[in-house]
Parts: C-alpha cells; sequence; structure tokens
C-alpha cells in the first residue's frame, strides 16, 4: 500500500486530525503531540519493528489457539496496519463512525497512539471464503463445459510460480498502552474524555495499563474470538504484572436520552467507589443519571448494554462519573476501571492465574 502523506495543514490540524480531544483540555499532551509533528510529513502511526519484536519476545508465540484461530502480539509494522484496516471496517464501515480524509485514503483506523502501543491479534487460519464476484460468475456460466476452468483458476498465473500460503486474516484486535510507554509518550488516550490523573496519583505504588481499540469481524463475534482476546489481556498482565486496566468503553448513540436505562443502570450499579473513581472532563460531560434507581428494570437494562461493556462488569469491573459523546465515531463513552485484585475470582480460575487456559 502507498504510503499516504499528510498534506501541509500544521501541527495543530494533525492533532485535530488524530481525535486525542487533547488540545481544549489536555495542554500538556498536545504539546507533545505536536513536537512529535514537527519535521516529519505524517507522524508516525504503526510502532517500529524492533519495538514489536522486543515487546512480543516477553510472551509466548502464539498466545493461545481455538481451532483455526490463534492468538499473538503484532510484530511487524504491517500486522499493525492489518489491524487498523479490520478498525476501519468495523468502525466506519460498519458502524457510524466519520472517517477523515487521511483514513479514507488509507482505509485503516489510525493516530498517533499506535506508535506507542502493543497490539493484540485474533488471526484465523481457516479458509477464506470465496469471493462473492467469482461465485457469481461461476453460477452465470452453469451449463458451459467448464472442465478443469476451476483448477486453472486457481493455479498462479506465472508459468513455473510456488503458490503461497494464503496469509491469515486478522478477524480481532485490542489495543494495549502500559503506563511507563503512557509516560514517555503523550499520556493515556483516555485522558482526552477522562481526568484519570487524580485516580493514577491516588495508587502511586501501582501500574496501569489502557485497553482501547477493540473489535471482531463480524463473522467472527462468537465466544471463541472474545475469549482469545480476554486471554490475550489477561497474559499481557501477568506478564507485565499489571494491577489496574483502564480505558473507555461505548454504547451505540449520541443522544443520552435514548440511553437512559443502560447509562442510569452503571450509574446507579457500577459506579466507581471513591478510591476508584474518576470523572468525565467537565466541558465534555454528559450526565448517566437520567433514571431514579428503583425505576430500573434490571433484565431490560443488561439487555441494552454492549457485550464488551457486559464483560467488563462480569469481571467485576467499576464504571466512572458521567459520560462523554464522541461524535466522530457515532457513540457515548463510559470510564472503565478494573483493578486486578476485585477480578471475579471465578474468571481467574478459568483462565490461569498465570494465564495457561488457551496456552498453544
Amino acid at each position: 500500500m502507498a504510503i499516504v502523506r499528510a498534506t501541509p495543514t500544521g501541527p495543530a490540524a494533525l492533532v485535530r486530525r488524530f481525535r486525542s480531544h487533547h488540545s481544549a483540555e489536555r495542554p500538556g499532551a498536545a504539546a507533545k503531540l505536536i513536537a512529535s509533528f514537527r519535521g516529519e510529513a505524517a507522524p508516525r502511526n504503526t510502532p517500529s519493528r524492533a519495538e514489536l519484536e522486543a515487546s512480543a519476545a516477553r510472551l509466548p508465540k502464539p498466545l493461545g489457539r481455538i481451532g483455526a484461530l490463534e492468538l499473538r502480539l503484532a510484530e511487524r509494522p504491517k500486522e499493525v496496519k492489518r489491524a487498523q484496516r479490520l478498525r476501519y471496517e468495523v468502525f466506519y464501515k460498519e458502524m457510524a463512525a466519520t472517517a477523515d480524509p487521511l483514513a479514507k485514503l488509507a482505509r485503516r483506523d489510525m493516530d498517533a497512539y499506535d506508535a506507542v502501543c502493543d497490539h493484540l491479534l485474533v488471526l484465523d487460519h481457516g479458509p477464506k471464503p470465496a469471493h462473492p464476484v467469482a461465485s457469481k460468475l461461476l453460477a452465470g456460466l452453469q451449463g458451459f463445459d467448464l472442465k478443469g476452468f476451476e483448477a486453472k483458476a486457481k493455479a498462479p498465473f506465472a508459468i513455473g510460480a510456488t503458490p503461497k500460503a494464503p496469509k491469515p486474516r486478522v478477524v480481532g484486535t485490542y489495543r494495549l498502552l502500559r503506563q511507563e510507554q503512557a509516560d514517555r509518550a503523550f499520556g493515556f488516550y483516555t485522558s482526552g474524555e477522562f481526568d484519570i490523573e487524580p485516580l493514577i496519583a491516588r495508587h502511586p505504588g501501582l501500574s496501569f495499563l489502557e485497553l482501547g481499540r477493540s473489535c471482531v469481524l463480524k463473522p467472527f463475534r462468537d465466544k471463541r474470538t472474545v475469549e482469545l482476546l480476554w486471554h490475550g489481556v489477561w497474559s499481557y498482565v501477568v506478564a507485565h504484572d499489571v494491577d489496574v486496566m483502564i480505558g473507555c468503553a461505548s454504547l451505540e448513540g449520541v443522544d443520552p436520552a435514548r440511553m437512559a436505562l443502560p447509562l442510569s443502570y452503571l450509574h446507579h450499579f457500577h459506579r466507581a467507589p471513591a478510591e476508584w473513581a474518576a470523572a468525565a472532563l467537565p466541558g465534555r460531560r454528559t450526565d448517566m443519571n437520567l433514571m431514579p434507581k428503583e425505576a430500573i428494570d434490571l433484565k431490560a437494562a443488561l439487555k441494552a448494554l454492549p457485550p464488551l461493556i457486559k464483560g467488563y462488569l462480569r469481571l467485576g469491573a467499576y464504571v466512572g462519573d458521567g459520560a462523554v459523546i464522541d461524535r466522530q465515531f457515532g457513540t457515548t463513552d463510559v470510564l472503565i476501571v478494573l483493578p486486578r485484585a476485585i477480578i471475579n475470582p471465578r474468571y481467574v480460575a478459568y483462565y490461569g492465574a498465570d494465564a495457561s487456559r488457551h496456552a498453544a
């Protein structure tokens, strides 16, 4: 794929392009972002090969397998780009996110944080589905003598060429940002929506990990893929001795009134205690307390929650104070705070204290 270079619109425009939201609320992080763009035609949006290999070397390879699905960390910049293409497919083509010109040209969901994160991948080694155009063509040729046609169609076009094994598809991904990496770069992505600095300051001896950009290709949204992703996160937490997981989780839509039931449920039943509390930034905060506690239908509220948020809650996660509307992505975001010490012991036992459940 050709390299897509940014038009010379200046560092400030590039900061806005990367959905950081830091220029107004987080001036220190914005300064780091702007400084990182100076002198470059386009900001780096993948880690280097050496960085990826060094990080992946700390964990087993692969991290796990279930059937034709393999779990591992990205080890090459081109693998990160494949994860970015999957994110584009899910966030922009399937869902309601609005792509800017750079994302449209590259057909990748990418930002400056990608260059300082690790990227968890679920790869599908199963046979690829037939291309719809080829299927229609063969169907339209029914009745003709096609003897040997299918075999020739599958053969390499170059005489004497050796067929290449098909590349496994990236069908699931998670972006992981450790605190030490965030401190050296632009801080946490979450800080563009929630004031997490007081939360981190209250726990100076603990190590934080940000989870983000989680997505799965539609045909693979089943228990196997989700289990592998959770297994990968838990393996990473164990390998890096992480104490607290944080991140933004999204409900689809930008009208809080339409989400009054799930937002109010999260506010009344899963709000973080003072020790783990963090609030949405004042300029972006949307109230979650839209219904009285006694009016909430618990069964209906749980049904209205996205699977990812329900998964966090099953593990024992807390939710921050207030939500944030993200109009670019067409979502309403809540803050997830999950201290390792409070994770439901049933899930620790299921995945293994040493993350051995799906180890290959």
